[in-house]
């Protein structure tokens, strides 16, 4: 009985957790002069709504935000798995070396790196352009996404490829069948967190985009300086969307891969 209680109790405090906070943005965003002490506010209304959707760099910005984060994602999976399993299988001299400069992202901060990029990139004419910003943001994603696949890569093993081309299976009929169903999990992981890094970055995005290419943080954050609570409510629950959005739309496409595999 106390084990029941306690279970329900957390479950509860869970809830509130994560719950909680939303529903306070949510009546955050459509109250108006909801000043402290107050408990709740005395007036509601929408003004700080029509404040977010009169930018007139919202549209382009969520344009750029969609199109950077697809790209980034497709990307990230095409480099990350036959590299995480390369290094989960492959046996080869420098092995390590080549672990650690893949690593390196995650070790030296991503500004300095930029920084060096950034010549670079002018260079190639990339600097203040769409692939350009796509391609910085790589950085930060590919080495968590190697960590990430290369693990599921041991945890499936190689006896189930061994057994598939003793089968006479080929290397897309293994890959559809025995990659993608078993390391599903890790791919799910991967897109999510792959998504959420790249919807949230400001200085990458500023530092090669020049300022010409404009996502969602590079509109939201100059609202940290407005003192109106409710416009920076209203902007925190968009900017929050899109990452539901694209749950939902892998979840879709990871069901529906799923469902296409099962078929005889």
């Amino acid at each position: 009985m106390f084990q029941k209680l306690m279970i329900r109790t957390l479950l509860v405090f869970s809830v509130i957790l994560t719950i909680g906070p939303v529903l306070l943005v949510m009546l955050q965003s459509i109250s108006f002069r909801w000043m402290w002490p107050d408990l709740i506010p005395h007036q509601f209304g929408i003004q700080a709504w029509y404040v977010v959707f009169d930018d007139p760099n919202l549209i382009q910005a969520l344009s750029n935000s969609l199109i950077i984060t697809a790209a980034v994602v497709m990307l990230t999976m095409c480099i990350s798995m036959p590299a995480a399993r390369a290094l989960a299988f492959a046996l080869f001299k420098g092995k390590t070396l080549i672990e650690t400069i893949l690593m390196l992202p995650l070790l030296i901060p991503l500004l300095f790196i930029v920084m060096g990029l950034h010549l670079t990139m002018i260079r190639f004419n990339l600097a203040d352009t769409l692939p350009g910003v796509v391609l910085v943001h790589l950085l930060p994603t590919v080495p968590y996404a190697i960590r990430i696949l290369r693990t599921g890569y041991e945890r499936i093993g190689t006896i189930w490829y061994e057994q598939a081309t003793v089968l006479g299976a080929s290397r897309l009929k293994q890959f559809w069948t025995i990659t993608v169903p078993m390391l599903m999990p890790s791919i799910r992981s991967v897109i999510v967190l792959t998504v959420v890094i790249t919807l949230s970055q400001y200085a990458l995005t500023a530092i090669i985009g020049g300022g010409i290419i404009t996502t969602l943080p590079m509109i939201y954050y100059p609202y940290f300086n407005s003192a109106n609570q409710s416009i920076m409510a209203a902007f925190t629950l968009l900017f929050a969307i899109l990452p539901i959005i694209f749950w939902f739309g892998i979840e879709l496409i990871c069901k529906s891969v799923t469902t296409l595999i099962r078929q005889p």
